[in-house]
């Protein structure tokens, strides 16, 4: 939990009342490699900050898994669609590792708005963030070369490559494994 406070600190300084409301409201889980924590038609009820672990979102297409995302230690995992609208997901979250997580419900964080300002302002910020990457790695697969993407990736996420399987960072960057075999021993 202290790792998701300081998080908060950095964006907004807490009131005792709002990291009162915190540590009472958000809850320790603990998740298991290759668990779900949401599948296709069920509504999202949870937001979760990674103590430890690496989780991916990913969908079905045609059949095959098509990873949209990775978060990692330090990072927010949520399904923005389902969790917002409350409406049914398409897509699935899991956790790749043995992961520690602390979640809040959808009605905690409305609550946690409405009565205190200052998470407002954190909420906003971290939404921000995270639509930030969303629309940078649409851009990237919409516009950057397959080499380019891969070293972007490697920058933006490093170590990620030594957690992930080769065939679910292919997916996610819009490679087939062969390609992205290719683009990492070129790059050795």
């Amino acid at each position: 939990m202290d790792a998701l406070l300081a998080l908060c600190h950095a964006i907004h300084p807490l009131s005792a009342g709002l990291e009162h409301a915190l540590r009472q409201q958000v809850r320790r889980e603990t998740a298991l490699a290759r668990s779900y924590l949401l599948e296709p038609g069920h509504t999202a009820q949870r937001l979760y900050f990674v103590e430890q672990g690496l989780v991916r979102g990913f969908y079905l297409k045609d059949g095959r898994e098509i990873t949209s995302w990775f978060m990692q230690e330090g990072h927010f995992v949520i399904s923005i669609l389902s969790f917002f609208s409350r409406q049914p997901s398409y897509e699935y979250v899991q956790p790749l590792t043995d992961c520690v997580l602390w979640s809040l419900s959808h009605e905690h964080l409305q609550q946690l708005y409405r009565q205190f300002p200052e998470f407002n302002f954190i909420g906003r910020v971290l939404t921000e963030q995270y639509y930030v990457l969303s629309e940078q790695r649409a851009l990237h697969l919409r516009m950057l070369p397959a080499a380019e993407r891969y070293e972007l990736l490697l920058r933006d996420f490093p170590g990620i490559v030594q957690r992930v399987p080769l065939k679910l960072l292919a997916s996610h960057l819009g490679l087939t494994p062969e390609t992205l075999s290719r683009l990492r021993a070129r790059r050795s």
